[in-house]
């Protein structure tokens, strides 16, 4: 089911030049209402329920439509993200509240070698059916090269 955004706790993240929604939503899906300053849902039809959206909003004005086999109505399950992970909540219907903290994966930035213990790749190599470095990465000496035969 797609998302939806609350608009009582929506700000449409004034101080950025659009919501932060809009900025991850791999569908452009997410928009501001100019008018009210508040984002919306444009094409709730084509939502991929990656809740992006959900994990990303600094006001957690994002809530997810679960199943009915996972989120039975009346219950509610909303992320709260932090620097350092995701805590999700889970209202039942008879208002018990689990709650599961998960890790986000932080990598410094600029911190990955692409292309540690490898050649950098050049145009030359662009038609060669091998990923780079995956010699390497398998273990082997030499990848066998494709026959020529039609």
């Amino acid at each position: 089911m797609p998302t939806y955004v609350n608009p009582d706790k929506c700000d449409g993240c004034k101080a950025l030049d659009k919501p932060a929604c809009a900025y991850i939503c791999p569908n452009d899906l997410m928009a501001l209402d100019l008018a009210m300053g508040k984002a919306f849902n444009q094409e709730p039809d084509q939502c991929w329920e990656c809740y992006a959206c959900v994990k990303t909003c600094p006001q957690s004005a994002i809530a997810m439509r679960g199943y009915a086999d996972v989120v039975p109505l009346g219950a509610s399950l909303t992320p709260l993200r932090g620097t350092e992970s995701i805590m999700w909540t889970v209202q039942y219907r008879d208002q018990r509240v689990k709650r599961f903290k998960y890790p986000i994966r932080s990598t410094q930035w600029g911190s990955i070698e692409p292309f540690e213990g490898a050649a950098v790749p050049d145009g030359g190599t662009l038609k060669d059916p091998h990923l780079c470095a995956e010699d390497i990465w398998l273990g082997v000496d030499k990848l066998p090269a494709p026959s020529g035969r039609a």
